[in-house]
């Protein structure tokens, strides 16, 4: 291999074309699939198809590449590179399955008992599942107890940014693609040293199409062509997304406005009611005032009615010769107040 490496990410659009979606030399395709699998039997040859689900979504998250492909045994295998953040991948992964499912149905297999694999293969650099510490995830139908149900659609996802082993610790041909897909620019200006098993075929053949130092005009020319697209969407990317906040924003402060608008208004009729409140209020303590006064003066009257028929009530016992003592006693008057009327 070459003295001075100069190495394209794995990870980028050129790196997943050339490598995986390459049609002419499909080496480091059919070992790759096998090990994304873990088949122990190698992929003899894959035929490629155009990519069916283009079209079907709207897809504007960027760092995206797929191709669609079929062993000899008519495996279908549904492999996509995702370099950008994607939190629900998987259900853009049971899209493409169930749409490749669909193919087969319509094709006439109606009885459902010739139904071919699909392996829906995602290849992930950002994490997914940040709950779990695994890296490689298979996924079929299962039953409650976690017992397989079905494996006609199986979902494989690697989250390459998880894989941390060593290359001491690396020995199956997963592990190899993983790693030298996560860390081929780090071999760059021998910022870390290539591992032994990267003198393998299959992995020499991918990486050699990476190396810039190897390329001629031609392959350069399209190198940076897709460099200059990436740049282009990037740029409509970031476009789209100042033109989201600022549509964001812009609906954020007519609704602060509208909201300023409602509490200034909320608030007036809150004063109005406050100081009519206030109002009723001074009323109300007035009139309770007023009915005090009348209820002293009522007492008062009362009182003195009393008195004045206790008096009267008196000068009728006097007036039939009773004591002061008894006319005391029946009429409820004071001694002092009986002695008075005299």
């Amino acid at each position: 291999m070459e003295k001075h490496y100069d190495f394209i990410s794995f990870l980028s659009d050129f790196g997943f074309k050339v490598t995986f979606g390459d049609e002419s030399d499909t080496l480091f395709l059919r070992t790759a699939l096998a090990a994304l699998i873990q088949r122990a039997v190698p992929v003899k040859e894959v035929t490629f198809f155009n990519n069916e689900f283009s079209g079907l979504t709207k897809d504007a998250r960027g760092g995206s590449n797929d191709l669609v492909c079929m062993d000899e045994s008519r495996n279908t295998f549904i492999v996509e590179m995702q370099a950008g953040k994607y939190d629900n991948f998987i259900h853009r992964s049971k899209f493409y399955a169930f749409q490749r499912f669909n193919t087969f149905v319509k094709k006439g297999d109606y009885e459902f008992d010739n139904l071919k694999p699909i392996y829906c293969i995602g290849l992930m650099a950002h994490d997914i599942f940040p709950d779990s510490k695994e890296y490689y995830h298979v996924g079929t139908l299962q039953n409650q107890h976690g017992e397989e149900m079905d494996r006609q659609i199986t979902h494989i996802i690697v989250e390459i940014s998880k894989f941390d082993k060593k290359e001491s610790a690396i020995h199956t041909n997963l592990d190899k693609l993983i790693y030298v897909m996560k860390n081929l620019e780090a071999f760059n200006d021998g910022f870390l040293e290539i591992p032994e098993f990267i003198t393998e075929e299959w992995l020499q053949k991918a990486i050699k199409k990476l190396n810039k130092a190897g390329m001629n005009s031609e392959q350069m020319m399209h190198y940076e062509m897709m460099l200059a697209r990436e740049a282009a969407r990037i740029r409509s990317q970031r476009m789209e997304q100042e033109e989201a906040v600022a549509e964001a924003v812009e609906e954020a402060v007519a609704k602060a406005e509208a909201l300023k608008k409602r509490a200034e208004k909320e608030a007036k009729k809150a004063e109005k009611e406050a100081k009519r409140a206030e109002k009723e209020a001074k009323r109300a303590e007035k009139e309770a005032k007023r009915a005090e006064k009348e209820k002293e003066a009522a007492i008062l009257k009362a009182s003195e009615a009393e008195k004045r028929a206790k008096e009267t009530f008196a000068r009728k016992l006097r007036a039939k010769g009773m004591s002061d003592a008894e006319i005391v006693e029946l009429s409820g008057l004071s001694l002092h107040e009986v002695k008075k009327l005299k």
